[in-house]
């Protein structure tokens, strides 16, 4: 069993109606930050537009002690949801698997209507950028069934975790 490294995460809430006191997605991710043993580098609301968006993910990857960024909301199909077109210029390498895992997974909880996330998972620069719906349940199964396992040193046959020194910092 290998010694787990702790990652070092920023979580962004995207909205333009939470705060600290009401950013429950928020919390879910922060708490698996700290239940996992991780290091949280931020923490941050910041509203629903492209340009926001895309600037704080670009500045956070271009940081050396960022490992992960863990976004919530955004990812419906609304006029304000642009999580995924702010992210999509700065992608070095999709990870399309996540998506169709999440939903997969989703379809069993809320039925068809799975279909209106627009979840995605991303390498931009050598930063793994996960964009997760803004619901806590949502939020909740992606941690629990992909992101955790996948943040995890000793889960096999292998992991993010482990592949992250081999993309490089």
């Amino acid at each position: 069993m290998n010694t787990p490294s702790p990652l070092r995460i920023s979580v962004i809430t995207v909205s333009d109606t939470r705060t600290l006191e009401s950013d429950k997605s928020g919390d879910e991710l922060v708490s698996f930050v700290q239940r996992a043993g991780h290091q949280l580098i931020t923490r941050e609301i910041i509203v629903d537009d492209l340009s926001t968006i895309q600037l704080a993910v670009k500045s956070l990857c271009e940081r050396d002690d960022v490992d992960v960024i863990l976004l919530t909301g955004g990812t419906g199909i609304t006029l304000r949801d642009v999580t995924p077109e702010a992210i999509a210029p700065l992608i070095t390498k999709e990870i399309p698997g996540f998506g169709e895992l999440f939903r997969w997974l989703s379809y069993q909880d809320i039925g068809a209507a799975t279909i209106q996330s627009r979840a995605m998972a991303a390498l931009c620069l050598s930063t793994l950028v996960f964009a997760l719906p803004g619901s806590t349940g949502a939020v909740r199964l992606a941690v629990e069934k992909i992101i955790e396992p996948q943040l995890d040193i000793n889960t096999k046959p292998c992991n993010f975790a482990q592949l992250l020194p081999r993309i490089g910092k």
